[in-house]
């Protein structure tokens, strides 16, 4: 397109010439020239295509020269000759390029050559043209071809002017060069003046060319888009032109220009039908998306039926990304929702993501259904989004079975690395107070992986010990020694809350023992356990032992064990001293107790106090 008239026309020469010679048996050249002439380096080097023929092709003069006679020779040499030639096609023009200026090719008669192959062939069988009337030799369409007579030049001016149907259109490049730079300069409100001066003529080659040129200003793309619709009614809005504008607006992020081309884009479908298409629609919700513009991006998809589109899987997914950026989750689902019915899914990539987007929004169970519909079409989003699924799943408790479903679908592979997705089966299914089910999926893991550790198990004893099973929860805890693996802190206390809640203090007691065998420094929580458990059992002295135990074991007592243990001995034990002592000891440690229950000692102790006055 950049090309001038002048450079398009001589390599539309050139193609024509090797097309000649490459794809057609070439006529036999007359003689009306000497060789004598033509070998004579007096010669200028503008000589006769025909002759230089010859010199190239001595062998091929030689059996015409000496059988001339024979209509048959004539045939059998000229058809191994022109199989030379046409295999040496681009050779012979390489080497006669330098030497003979080529004024113009009829585009018609080359083009014609393989529709008119077989009448050719049967001329020259016959000799006629070959060795007849030497004004039909082939002397004299050679000098035509050479000087460009005849048909040529008209051709060749339609050719370049454009004019009459199915020609190529040639781009002033002067003229454009001038609307670029004007284009790609910061302007005031006088571009349209300018344009008006510029004299230009809109075709559409030319408004493409203008459009994909990088560096032009999108507000000024948009304002010449506009001139172009007002001032030239030559300027045809067509498709192509369309997405060429997009394309270019679209490559710089700009929320002034996105928006004005939208309203553009609107403007263009209320006047032009069969204009818009899908993918310059789905370029503006995918610019809207980037923008992070997810309102504007849903009233571009709401606008596909005004404009005569359907939407197809990549305006499906663009509409989903722009609105779950901006966390419109709601409406995204019920785009996904649409899609779902049209069966329409992107590749896998996408699909885990939408998936991703919609557990992100808390609709786990809408993404499982674009998983089912995946599973169908035997697509296989990425395992990190099934992971993140399954683990959304698990969060509520009606869901819970589903993320078990899924989890008979891992490849043995991926299996073997699926621990976070099955630790979050198996603390919903303890949730959901189903710890017989979670005990069988333990059960499960053990033998066909991915192998349980201590999270697993701590999550399996710690249901059991909230149901009040105890015997199921130590059995599980020597499971998990079984497999060596290191009964844990956390492990320990589970346990001791199970027993401390049922009133089994001694036992409670046993299993301490143990935990501080194993493990130097225990935790507070642990302690605080066993504080709660004698207060509920008003035995408070061997409560208070066992926070001095505390220090001594290098455990610091927190605000919880000093405010339970407060609580119990004013509430219960009227032991308003004792509290104060504790209370002593916090302001020591910089430990604050709350006011509720700081008051709780002033009160228990004025009412002694009054008791004993009355009393």
């Amino acid at each position: 397109m950049w090309r001038s008239v002048v450079a398009r026309a001589a390599l539309s020469r050139r193609e024509g010439a090797r097309s000649f010679c490459k794809s057609q048996n070439p006529k036999v050249p007359s003689f009306s020239k000497t060789l004598t002439q033509a070998e004579s380096p007096h010669l200028s080097t503008r000589v006769s295509p025909n002759t230089y023929f010859l010199l190239q092709n001595p062998r091929f003069f030689s059996q015409i020269s000496t059988n001339h006679s024979d209509s048959d020779s004539h045939l059998s040499e000229a058809e191994q000759s022109s199989e030379g030639f046409a295999d040496n096609g681009d050779t012979r023009l390489e080497n006669f390029a330098p030497d003979v200026e080529i004024h113009g090719v009829v585009d018609q008669d080359y083009v014609g050559f393989d529709d008119n192959r077989d009448a050719q062939l049967d001329s020259f069988a016959s000799g006629d043209g070959v060795f007849g009337n030497p004004e039909q030799s082939n002397d004299a369409k050679w000098d035509s071809f050479a000087t460009g007579e005849g048909s040529g030049d008209a051709h060749m001016e339609t050719f370049g002017s454009g004019d009459g149907e199915g020609q190529v259109y040639e781009i002033d490049v002067e003229q454009l060069e001038n609307l670029l730079s004007l284009l790609q300069s910061t302007v005031d409100g006088s571009l349209e003046s300018s344009l008006d001066g510029m004299g230009l003529t809109l075709h559409e080659e030319f408004v493409v060319k203008v459009l994909e040129t990088r560096l032009v200003l999108g507000e000024n793309m948009i304002r010449f888009f506009k001139w172009g619709m007002k001032e030239k009614p030559e300027f045809k809005i067509t498709s192509c032109v369309v997405d060429a504008l997009v394309r270019g607006i679209c490559c710089d992020l700009k929320k002034k220009d996105a928006y004005a081309l939208w309203d553009l884009i609107k403007e263009i479908g209320e006047k032009e039908n069969g204009v818009l298409n899908v993918e310059a629609l789905n370029d503006l919700i995918g610019l809207f998306s980037k923008l992070g513009k997810g309102k504007a991006a849903l009233e571009v998809f709401n606008s596909f039926g005004d404009f005569g589109c359907v939407p197809n899987v990549d305006t499906y997914y663009f509409t989903i990304e722009a609105l779950s950026r901006r966390s419109f989750f709601d409406w995204a689902l019920c785009i996904c929702e649409k899609m779902l019915e049209a069966g329409s899914l992107p590749e896998n990539e996408k699909v885990g993501k939408i998936i991703s987007w919609l557990c992100k929004g808390r609709k786990a169970k809408d993404a499982h259904s674009v998983y089912l519909l995946a599973k169908e079409k035997n697509q296989y989003p990425p395992q990190s989004s099934v992971n993140f699924l399954i683990s959304s799943l698990c969060r509520e408790d009606k869901t819970v079975e589903l993320a078990l479903e899924m989890l008979d679908n891992f490849p043995e592979e991926a299996r073997k690395y699926a621990i976070k997705p099955f630790s979050a089966v198996i603390r919903g299914l303890c949730r959901m107070r189903d710890v017989d089910g979670a005990k069988r999926l333990l059960s499960k893991m053990i033998v066909e992986g991915p192998p349980p550790g201590n999270a697993v198990f701590n999550s399996i004893i710690n249901g059991y010990s909230k149901a009040g099973d105890l015997g199921e929860a130590m059995q599980i805890k020597k499971l998990m020694e079984s497999r060596g693996l290191k009964p844990d802190v956390y492990t320990y206390t589970v346990i001791l809350s199970g027993y401390a809640n049922g009133g089994q203090m001694e036992e409670a007691c046993k299993v301490l023992s143990e935990a501080k065998k194993n493990h130097p420094t225990l935790s507070p929580v642990t302690y605080h356990t066993l504080i709660r458990g004698y207060c509920k059992l008003e035995e408070f002295n061997k409560a208070l032992e066992l926070l001095g135990e505390m220090k001594d074991f290098g455990v610091q007592p927190n605000v919880d064990e000093y405010n339970k243990l407060i609580q119990s001995l004013c509430l219960k034990a009227l032991d308003w001293e004792t509290a104060e002592k504790l209370l002593e000891e916090m302001k020591e440690k910089g430990l604050h107790l709350n006011g509720i229950t700081g008051g709780l000692i002033r009160a228990v102790k004025e009412m002694e106090e009054e008791e004993l006055l009355l009393g």
